[in-house]
């Protein structure tokens, strides 16, 4: 018989929908997760006790801290400041965070890379050879990494990214749907690459970038 693990997603919004969708086809390649429901501090929207069609909202990340069995979690979560808030606030040891990678997912040589804890690699994702992943990165659907690209904690990439060979990323960056970074360059924390942006040399820490060559933005 198989032994599945039970999880929880942290956020209920279209990303933690699309997440839940993920264990199902994970599920049906190989019983592995049982989705007890999910956890949100917008309990506006999304109280306790309210559902979606994936799941019961259990409560905020407060109550997932009081948890006395252990638990698997998932941090569904597009901001990387959010992100990182979150984990730091989940201290309960009970609490677990696993990769959870997409059957779809291309990892180009298995035994040539390597990933933390609590990444998301979505649909259709691809990871080249030699690529260093660190904790918690949100990688969504149909973005690359090429060779020896390396990546540090909480950093998000929206779908269609494309992070050439070389490239090194630092914390908790932001990357738009069809950012692109040229080969070799290196980022360091707090960036925002919006949509369609071509980095093609090293961005200054907590800027936005705009347009191809991209450029940065004052806010």
């Amino acid at each position: 018989m198989d032994m599945v693990s039970p999880i929880v997603i942290v956020g209920a919004g279209g990303f933690g929908r699309e997440v839940a969708s993920l264990l199902k086809r994970i599920n049906r390649q190989s019983p592995t997760w049982e989705l007890l429901g999910f956890y949100d501090d917008d309990t506006r929207t999304k109280p306790r006790g309210s559902r979606n069609e994936y799941g019961d909202i259990l409560g905020t990340v407060d109550d997932l801290n009081q948890v006395t069995t252990p638990v698997a979690a998932i941090l569904a979560i597009g901001f990387p400041n959010m992100l990182k808030s979150v984990k730091d606030r989940l201290t309960n040891p009970l609490i677990s965070f696993p990769n959870i990678i997409a059957p779809e997912a291309s990892i180009l040589d298995p035994e040539n890379y390597q990933m933390g804890q609590g990444n998301i690699l979505s649909s259709f994702a691809s990871i080249s050879c030699n690529v260093r992943l660190g904790n918690f990165n949100v990688i969504n659907n149909r973005t690359s990494f090429g060779h020896d690209a390396v990546v540090g904690d909480f950093n998000t990439f929206m779908t269609a990214c494309r992070i050439s060979g070389g490239t090194v990323i630092g914390n908790q960056n932001r990357f738009g749907v069809g950012a692109i970074v040229i080969p070799g360059v290196k980022i360091g924390t707090g960036v925002t690459v919006s949509p369609g942006s071509v980095i093609m040399r090293k961005p200054k820490d907590n800027s936005t970038y705009i347009g191809n060559p991209a450029k940065q933005f004052k806010i």
